[in-house]
């Protein structure tokens, strides 16, 4: 397993930047019960209402998941921005959407520019295009995009 990496801080601000965080639980665009930042499964329902701590902890939970998935599903090494960006969008879309992604499988051919390039076509929700989506993909691969050009650099 090439990497090992925790969530950084450009990440995190990322996450929370466009999650945004909601204390009373919400449908989302798609009908799906969401509180905090963007916590979603069985423990959400119409009704509840959550504190800030236990947003943040559900957050540390939810982000320590996508993290999981994406030192485990890469198997190339990847800089602190790549990661950052990737797990932001693993807890948007989910394990499984990335796990049969083309964007996984360009990155893990180490072809870079193509997997940069796969973030904006992941800008829908429900079949809908979501500007707001296109903003969070386009913010993602600008951070990938950077921790690459910071791996040549090095």
């Amino acid at each position: 397993m090439p990497n090992n990496l925790s969530y950084g801080k450009n990440g995190l601000s990322l996450t929370e930047s466009f999650e945004g965080v909601r204390l009373t639980a919400y449908q989302d665009q798609v009908g799906v019960w969401t509180i905090g930042y963007g916590h979603t499964g069985p423990d959400v329902h119409a009704g509840l209402t959550i504190t800030q701590d236990q947003a943040d902890n559900l957050l540390k939970g939810d982000v320590a998941h996508a993290a999981g998935a994406v030192n485990r599903l890469v198997t190339v090494p990847l800089a602190q921005d790549e990661f950052d960006a990737l797990v932001d969008f693993v807890f948007n879309v989910g394990v499984g959407n990335f796990t049969g992604s083309t964007l996984l499988r360009d990155l893990n051919a180490s072809n870079f520019t193509d997997a940069a390039a796969q973030f904006e076509r992941w800008d829908r929700a429900g079949g809908v295009e979501v500007a707001g989506l296109l903003r969070r993909r386009q913010a993602e691969a600008k951070l990938f995009q950077e921790g690459a050009a910071a791996t040549q650099d090095a």
